[in-house]
Order: structure tokens, then C-alpha cells, then sequence
């Protein structure tokens, strides 16, 4: 190329995404915005590092648990979801909730390290930097609405939200983990260089150095993990501060989330006139308690594993539903059961059992808990217990039993 009189060689015209936007009046920089805000000497690359890399491995566990519970509660037609283990549900879903507090010191502790990158001067240099910024934004706001809905759900606090739990924060942690890994992308470059730096220069801060940071994270999430999973693991259960529900408090010694009360059942729903309808492709028949009860009966060791986190084991016994669906011609192995109960209304009032459920000789219709006949909060007079279940499809005060071909 040949220099032309008077102009100089120059690169490529900016992108319009690299034009720099105009700096906002200096009057507007205030407070964390000021030079010199953030002073402490324990911040640095490698501790960012390492604390996001936790608290991916954590929201990570969260996100992929609790993906398996939603897609156990409304199973797409691809998915498949085992009878067995019979604990399996019990473990993802405490992993899910413990996981899910876990990650409170960490993100704490991850924000704490970049708030001087959070509130630089100018906000935006240009539109690539504000759009980097607002994806920043969108990941910090999409956590910080999981882990407060998250505890507000645990701790029944229903109120405070002002719309349906499960939807949003299943549709929000598909924004978090989304944003997540899009800004784990862009950030690979720095992530690699502060790995392979080593540990930064010492530093000391009122007596706290980045180690003994580190510990301290560490140690709150190990404490915040104990006490939640004392909810279910028994010898724990006296430091289960957090749990909102102990594995042993309860009628007939099992937690209850929903009474009968309150969901409308009256106390005398199993006696007189009660019959179970049961219907299939030969026939449909009603039976009472007493018919019930002259079906052979079955006894299983069954936990009840509730979407906040707690479980606990229980003894159940009453008829197989695989009986049932060979009483009215139904084969198991090729048949769906819609369950429905005398809760007239409510989201959870009716569950299908897909045939690996079914044909499970641990799935019950079952009428004694513990040996004794269930407790009205329980599911009196019959209620669904069946293997590795979430305990909302664990259908109580069962009215109707519907055996269909599976789709």
C-alpha cells in the first residue's frame, strides 16, 4: 500500500460496539463509585478464582438436583425417572437444599472480591463493555433471586412471594446457570492466568489474611451443610438449626406440610358411605376400607422425601397398586395410574404413577402407617406411597384410581 500525501496508515475503523460512550457528569460519582472505596489488601485475582470456581461446583450441584426434581414432578415424555434406588430422590433433593445454602457464604464472599470491578468509572466505556455488565447483572440478581426464594420456600414463607415458587425459580435458575456459563467463557482467559500466577504476595487485613478468608467461607458453608442436613440424617438432628422440619415431629411421628384441615377434608372422609373408585379397560369397581383391608397387604420401609430438603423413613403397609390394576384387567407393565384425591382443589391433589412405579412391588396403597391406621394429616383413609418419589406426588386421602394406557 502506498502512503498518500498528508495521511498516516490507520487500523480498521471501530466496531460502533467499541465507540465509547459519553462519561456521565462527575457530580453523579458517589460513594462506592469514588476513588479509593475498596482498599482492602486481601482482594486479588486468585482469590476470585477460587472462590468462583466453589461456588460453580456448588450452584452447579443445585442446578443440575434440582432439575432432576422438577423433571420427576412433571416428567416430558423423554424422561425417565428409576423406582430404585428407593433413596435416590432423598439424596438429590438433600443435596439440592444443602447445596443451595451453601452457596450463600460463597456468593457473598465471591461478590465481596469483585465489588471494585462492579463499580467502575465510567459504569460503561461503550456498548460491548455495557453489555458484558448487564449479562454481570443479570447473573448476580438471577442467584440472589434463587437463594432468597430458595430460603423463603424452605422456611414456608409463601407470602413473601407474590407468585408461584416452583415456576420461577425453575425458569430464573435457567437464566443463572445460562449467564453463568457465559460469563465462565468470557472469563477463561483471566481464570487460567490466576491458576497458573501461584498465590499472590501475603496480605493482612485487621489480622485476617486471604487464607484464613478462604477457611472462614469454608467453615460457614461446612456449618450451614450440618445443620441443614440434620433435618434428615437422625444423629445430626440436634443441630438441625436451620431445618424448618425435623425427620421425627409429627402425627404418628412423620412431618406433615399439608393438614387435613387445611386442605378440606373432613375428619369422618373414611368412614360410612367412603368407597375408593377404581376403574380399568375390563371394569371399574368401588371398595371400601373394609374391602381394602381383606386385600393381601403389603408392608414397606418407605422415606418420605419432601422438595425442601427433609426426609424421613417410615413403615407403611396396605395393598399394591399392581393388585389393584390386575383387579380391574389393567397390565402394569404397559399401564399409567392417575391418582386422585378427595381434595376438591390444589396443584398437587392428583399424580400419575408411570408403569416403572407401578409394577414395583414397594408401591402401596397404603392404610396403616407405622401399624397403625393413618393419622387424618397423613392420608386417612388411604393414601400413594411408592419408591424414589417427591413427597407432593405422594398422593394423600385418595379417592380415585384411574388405570390407562401409558403414553
Amino acid at each position: 500500500m502506498v502512503r498518500q500525501p498528508g495521511r498516516t496508515l490507520s487500523s480498521a475503523p471501530t466496531s460502533w460496539l467499541h465507540r465509547p460512550l459519553p462519561t456521565p457528569p462527575h457530580r453523579w460519582r458517589h460513594g462506592p463509585w469514588l476513588p479509593g472505596a475498596f482498599t482492602s489488601p486481601l482482594r486479588s485475582p486468585r482469590l476470585t478464582t477460587l472462590l468462583g470456581l466453589a461456588l460453580a461446583v456448588a450452584f452447579g450441584t443445585c442446578f443440575v438436583t434440582g432439575l432432576l426434581s422438577h423433571l420427576s414432578q412433571h416428567p416430558p415424555g423423554w424422561f425417565w425417572w428409576p423406582s430404585r434406588p428407593v433413596q435416590l430422590y432423598r439424596i438429590t433433593q438433600g443435596l439440592h437444599v444443602a447445596t443451595g445454602l451453601a452457596t450463600i457464604p460463597l456468593l457473598a464472599a465471591k461478590l465481596w472480591s469483585v465489588l471494585p470491578r462492579l463499580f467502575v468509572w465510567p459504569p460503561a466505556r461503550d456498548l460491548a463493555h455495557l453489555a458484558e455488565r448487564l449479562s454481570i447483572a443479570a447473573l448476580v440478581a438471577a442467584a440472589l433471586f434463587e437463594l432468597v426464594t430458595g430460603v423463603l420456600n424452605i422456611a414456608h414463607q409463601y407470602r413473601a412471594m407474590p407468585f408461584f415458587f416452583p415456576a420461577a425459580h425453575y425458569w430464573t435458575a435457567w437464566l443463572a446457570v445460562g449467564a453463568l456459563v457465559t460469563h465462565v467463557g468470557v472469563s477463561l482467559p483471566v481464570i487460567g492466568d490466576a491458576l497458573r500466577a501461584g498465590a499472590p504476595q501475603p496480605a493482612r487485613a485487621g489480622g485476617l489474611t486471604r487464607r484464613g478468608l478462604l477457611a472462614a467461607v469454608g467453615a460457614a458453608a461446612g456449618v450451614i451443610t450440618v445443620t441443614t442436613v440434620g433435618q434428615t440424617v437422625a444423629p445430626l438432628s440436634g443441630v438441625g438449626l436451620l431445618s424448618p422440619r425435623q425427620p421425627r415431629t409429627g402425627p404418628q411421628r412423620l412431618p406433615v406440610n399439608t393438614t387435613a384441615a387445611a386442605a378440606g377434608i373432613p375428619a369422618a372422609a373414611g368412614e360410612g358411605d367412603f368407597r375408593l373408585v377404581v376403574t380399568g379397560p375390563a371394569r371399574s369397581v368401588r371398595l371400601s376400607l373394609a374391602d381394602l383391608a381383606a386385600m393381601p397387604q403389603h408392608t414397606a420401609r418407605l422415606p418420605i422425601a419432601c422438595v425442601e430438603g427433609w426426609s424421613a423413613d417410615a413403615t407403611w403397609t396396605g395393598v399394591r397398586l399392581r393388585d389393584l390394576a390386575d383387579l380391574v384387567g389393567a397390565d402394569p407393565r404397559h399401564t399409567e395410574a392417575q391418582v386422585e384425591s378427595l381434595q376438591a382443589t390444589g396443584r398437587w391433589r392428583a399424580s400419575t404413577v408411570a408403569p416403572t412405579h407401578l409394577t414395583d412391588p414397594l408401591t402401596l396403597l397404603a392404610l396403616l402407617l407405622h401399624g397403625q391406621p393413618l393419622h387424618p394429616d397423613h392420608g386417612y383413609p388411604c393414601r400413594l406411597v411408592a419408591p424414589n418419589r417427591p413427597g407432593v406426588s405422594q398422593t394423600k386421602w385418595v379417592a380415585r384410581i384411574a388405570f390407562r394406557p401409558a403414553a
